[in-house]
């Protein structure tokens, strides 16, 4: 008698759990999945939208980029801020530069040369009242869609190709069943991620930028090439031969004659001596993971971040000599959390550790790398540093800090949303 009560009460609490989590909306058949969607546009807007608006609330903040006495932001496939800086301690937003696709941008001599999906876009920024639309080179830049790492199938459903264009991806979870997404996604899933891995003065960008000017010649990469650009005439740009660099290109910096290319797969160093044709010199191969390089004069410095569709489990900062350039060489690996932009300015080290917060370290004694700052509690994302002042960008808030004897110290924060 005693067991059959037992046997009724467990039933009973079993079912008023099925009960409350039906009750909750749970189904333990369901979970969820990360889809990317597609941010499309008609193709008549899309070539004939850019224009400069008021300051906007921030979607997504994106790069950074300083031109004079601006600081450009880029909201990941809508365009640019523009925030008014002569006064560091207290900058402020003046205008959106409107610009759909868009995640890289680079500025000499008051022109702006932008992304827009494939597309490469000259503005005349002389006065930032009245952007002028100077150019635009429809179909330059390859393979140039930025993927979104982390995701688990890409939604390709309800694009008209006639009529639309494809200028980014939102990442949304989805809540359904395994048999529900295999039916819709599972069949295709391999094939989709092949495909995504297959196809004044100057400026200063960050460490995570796409785009760089050097002299009269533009250096553009996408997921495998240096799309190479003549600028000598600055509203008249010359697209010239591709230069085939791999696979999973993110990042390029520059160093004298030399440009050096993070990718998930390492870091490929060229010679650009003749500028119209980057030549492969070396490479340091690493296990796959996403990839921002920065270069001093014997040292080039590499933040892998593991995890999030990156594929390596790990992250550290990698220090890899290169004095001598046909052979690099691993020095020294540093343990970090989720490590993104990174910077040198002198002897400081500035590396963006996401989550982590901002962590500056003295490398004037490599492999010695001892830390001098640690600004915990903000999620950092890339950083530039300037003559005087360093830029850092991350979640929706521009922080700057001025240089010190020991480190560097807080000067403003500005929200952008």
């Amino acid at each position: 008698m005693k067991k059959r009560i037992i046997l009724v009460l467990l039933l009973t609490v079993s079912l008023t759990f099925v009960s409350c989590d039906e009750d909750n909306g749970i189904d333990p058949d369901r979970q969820e999945y990360l889809i990317a969607k597609p941010l499309k546009m008609a193709k008549a807007e899309f070539r004939a939208a850019v224009d400069i608006i008021g300051p906007q609330p921030i979607g997504e903040s994106g790069k950074i980029y300083a031109y004079k006495n601006y600081i450009f932001i880029n909201d990941k496939y809508e365009g640019v801020h523009v925030i008014d800086n002569s006064r560091p301690s207290n900058p402020r937003k003046v205008s959106f530069i409107k610009i759909p696709g868009n995640v890289d941008i680079s500025i000499k001599d008051d022109y702006l040369y932008a992304d827009s999906v494939s597309d490469l876009v000259v503005l005349y920024i002389g006065d930032l009242n009245k952007v002028e639309q100077v150019a635009r080179l429809e179909s330059v830049l390859g393979d140039n869609v930025v993927w979104p790492a982390g995701v688990q199938a890409f939604d390709w459903e309800d694009i008209d190709y006639e009529n639309e264009i494809l200028v980014g991806w939102d990442v949304v979870p989805v809540n359904m069943t395994e048999d529900e997404y295999n039916e819709k996604y599972g069949a295709r899933n391999d094939v989709l991620f092949e495909a995504a891995n297959v196809d004044a003065g100057t400026g200063q960008g960050g460490s995570l930028a796409r785009f760089k000017i050097v002299d009269e010649y533009l250096y553009a990469v996408d997921s495998h090439s240096i799309n190479v650009f003549d600028i000598s005439d600055l509203e008249d740009p010359k697209s010239l031969e591709d230069v085939h660099a791999g696979f999973d290109i993110e990042t390029i910096f520059n160093k004298g004659d030399h440009l050096f290319l993070g990718s998930m797969r390492g870091m490929y160093i060229y010679d650009i001596s003749t500028p119209a044709t980057p030549t492969f010199i070396s490479e340091f191969a690493h296990g796959t993971a996403c990839d921002p390089v920065v270069v001093d004069d014997r040292y080039a410095y590499v933040t892998l971040r593991g995890g999030n569709g990156c594929g390596a489990t790990e992250s550290g900062l990698f220090i890899i000599d290169i004095s001598v350039i046909e052979s690099p060489e691993l020095k020294v690996i540093y343990p970090m959390e989720e490590p993104y932009g990174l910077g040198i300015k002198d002897d400081k080290l500035f590396v963006c550790d996401g989550k982590a917060g901002l962590k500056v370290y003295d490398k004037s004694n490599v492999p010695d790398l001892p830390q001098l700052n640690h600004f915990k509690d903000i999620n950092t994302f890339d950083v530039i540093p300037l003559e005087s002042t360093l830029l850092m960008v991350g979640d929706g808030t521009l922080y700057q800090y001025r240089y010190a004897d020991d480190g560097i110290e807080h000067l403003s924060t500005l929200m952008l949303n």
